[in-house]
């Protein structure tokens, strides 16, 4: 079967609790750390996620948005210590359909199986798709942001 051609998938095994790396995305200060694509700067003012519909917000640099910009990111799903989603838009803007997805499962006390989905199957504007030509993080960048959290919850 092939993978499908919407979303990239990357998973790893990590030597820490569930708690713990939940604890650290759930904390929008902290996202900076763990940012494979490179366009991350800092949080505007965030505070820790607490449940789905809440908002944070991040300052961004990329060729793609002529420089500096800000994105909202719109928590979609939160299970504490196992899910945790939201979709991304440009600061003021309604989002366009991709979502970032972390799910955490315990495998032993001490470590946790971490899967990371960029998901852009919801995108349907047919500017957006040619604009910035999907997947707009590549695979590597996910491995990356794994490799961080590794680092980041040590």
């Amino acid at each position: 079967m092939a993978p499908p051609n919407d979303k990239l998938i990357a998973t790893r095994e990590i030597d820490a609790p569930a708690d713990a790396i939940f604890a650290l995305l759930a904390d929008p200060r902290r996202h900076v750390e763990l940012d494979g694509s490179g366009y991350m700067r800092s949080d505007q003012d965030a505070s820790q996620i607490t449940g789905t519909g809440e908002v944070f917000t991040m300052n961004m640099s990329g060729d793609h948005m002529g420089g500096d910009y800000q994105s909202e990111n719109h928590v979609t799903a939160y299970e504490k210590n196992k899910q945790l989603a939201w979709k991304t838009a440009p600061a003021g803007q309604k989002p366009p359909g991709w979502q970032w997805e972390w799910d955490l499962e315990p495998i032993t006390d001490g470590s946790t199986k971490v899967t990371l989905t960029y998901d852009w199957s919801e995108v349907t504007d047919e500017e957006i798709l040619a604009k910035l030509h999907f997947p707009f993080v590549p695979q590597s960048g996910l491995d990356e942001s794994l490799s961080k959290l590794v680092s980041a919850v040590s």
